[in-house]
């Protein structure tokens, strides 16, 4: 194999490395990021961003702090729009994440090769890619679990104790994030209770160590405080903090369906639809002898096969979000099984085939919203204005794309005065969005299973006949589960725009 392949790299080289990967990723995700407004979760992380919301309504567990302060501290940067300024920093954050996954191949496998396909795994992946376009809270904790790794690698070569308390901060700051952190936790606390039985730490190790973990937690932890005080339910309060309000039963899922099982893969395969894939199981082999501790490589193993088992059985319409920690794990495989091929290899031409099959996910995003939709993979039973499903979620890049802001934008053309529109929770973020951050139709008032806007009427079985009598009233879906029953019973529907007019019977 060639030198430039083989060759160690200097401590100069890591950075240089780690700074162009930045860049690079950087670029790419400054490129494909949306340009304004999205539809669902997207759009109401914006919104809240907006009201500098670090709480939201829907449980502790989905309250995620830690991304919201960066958020709202990024949203005074004077960049454009708005709601871009909150894309572009889940952009940078993602790029934070390829980075550092290639710090620690880097670190790890002293190659450069291995360690910029490992990157590039990841940074070309479906979910990861999708997640970097919009804003979403996913990718922050992928960029701290691999900081995380990087850290635990450190450990591992110095045996120092401030690495582990560095760990410790940096663990504490994830779970201030996402609850993808108490994963990664149970591991290091497997650790740390083998190292204390071996007299490799002490208790008072330990002790800085759980208050450096509590300092970086600190965001979430305010919330619980905040949560007990409000309610007077501790656990209440630590079902919200763990699960959410309602998602508790499906975290907890262990029963599987066909039709689960046959999704979960046509998703592992869209995120990796390339030979190299075939290189996380020549990694799984290559992991222990990469490593010159052995705990090192369990761990690495034993986060792959977690994540996994996370994400598979978990029931959530958007469960697909919930591999993007499995996939990251997958990324550090391949960079692992590259590294064991070209070291047994002695030509240039390998290393170059491997990063040409790297680039193959991008024609195979080009394809997948045809071939998806001939095959009609994807069933939804709404058509939702100005979005082709198939495009929208099977290509990761938003570049230019602006179709929440025309249904927004159509909607409050032709509202009457002083109407009312019922939205579901993806159709509701854009027009609270536009509404507030645009100042558009003040009277137009916004009624949705996420929030209603100011001034907006009780709406529900009781005064349904007597807001029908006095408004106009819209919906976005006239179908079951996008519209109240009581609504249903009551009107027909006429077509009017992006939406549709209800019309008592």
């Amino acid at each position: 194999m060639s030198k430039a392949y083989t060759r160690a790299m200097s401590s100069e080289g890591v950075r240089v490395g780690y700074i162009a990967v930045l860049a690079v990723a950087g670029a790419l995700y400054l490129l494909s990021c949306a340009p304004g407004v999205l539809w669902q979760d997207s759009g109401l992380i914006q919104y809240r961003v907006w009201h500098n919301d670090i709480e939201g309504k829907l449980g502790l567990a989905l309250a995620h702090p830690l991304f919201y302060i960066i958020a709202i501290v990024a949203k005074y940067i004077p960049l454009g729009e708005f709601g871009y300024r909150v894309n572009l920093t889940n952009a940078l954050i993602s790029a934070f994440a390829v980075a550092n996954l290639f710090l620690l191949l880097a670190l790890w496998l002293r190659s450069i090769l291995p360690a910029v396909v490992g990157a590039m795994t990841l940074a070309l992946s479906h979910t990861f890619w999708q997640h970097a376009a919009m804003p979403e809270v996913y990718n922050l904790s992928m960029a701290l679990l691999l900081l995380e790794l990087v850290i635990l690698f450190q450990y591992a070569k110095t045996e120092r104790p401030g690495w582990l308390y560095t760990l410790a901060f940096v663990n504490g700051l994830a779970i201030a994030n996402h609850m993808f952190a108490s994963i990664p936790l149970a591991c290091y606390f497997v650790l740390v209770v083998v190292l204390l039985l071996k007299r490799q730490i002490t208790g008072r190790h330990i002790v800085v160590m759980a208050f450096l973990w509590i300092l970086g937690a600190l965001p979430y932890e305010y919330l619980i405080i905040k949560d007990i005080a409000a309610r007077g339910d501790f656990w209440l309060t630590m079902s919200s903090a763990a699960f959410g309000e309602v998602y508790k039963d499906r975290v907890l899922n262990m029963s599987l369906s066909g039709r689960i099982i046959k999704e979960n893969f046509l998703w592992i395969v869209l995120n990796f639809p390339t030979p190299n894939a075939l290189l996380a199981f020549v990694g799984i082999s290559a992991v222990h002898s990469a490593c010159r501790k052995r705990w090192f490589a369990n761990i690495i193993l034993a986060l792959t096969a977690l994540f996994l088992l996370f994400a598979f059985r978990y029931t959530v319409v958007d469960r697909y979000v919930f591999f993007i920690p499995f996939y990251c794990m997958v990324s550090i495989l391949i960079g692992a099984g590259a590294c064991k091929i070209l070291s047994r290899r002695r030509d240039k031409i390998t290393g170059r085939v491997i990063l040409l099959l790297c680039l193959l996910t991008v024609p195979a995003y080009v394809a997948a919203p045809a071939i998806a939709e001939h095959f009609k993979v994807m069933t939804r039973p709404r058509k939702i204005p100005y979005r082709n499903d198939y495009t929208y979620f099977l290509r990761p890049w938003k570049t230019g794309y602006r179709g929440t802001e025309k249904f927004a934008d159509e909607f409050f053309e032709l509202a009457e005065p002083n109407a009312l529109i019922f939205a579901d929770s993806t159709t509701a973020p854009p027009l609270l969005y536009t509404q507030e951050v645009k100042s558009r139709r003040s009277d137009v008032k916004i009624i949705s299973s996420i929030g209603h806007n100011a001034g907006a009427p009780q709406f529900n079985e009781q005064t349904v006949d007597e807001v029908l009598a006095e408004r106009t009233v819209y919906v976005v879906s006239p179908s079951e589960g996008y519209c109240p029953n009581f609504l249903l019973e009551r009107c027909t529907f006429l077509k009017a725009g992006p939406v549709w007019l209800a019309i008592p019977k």
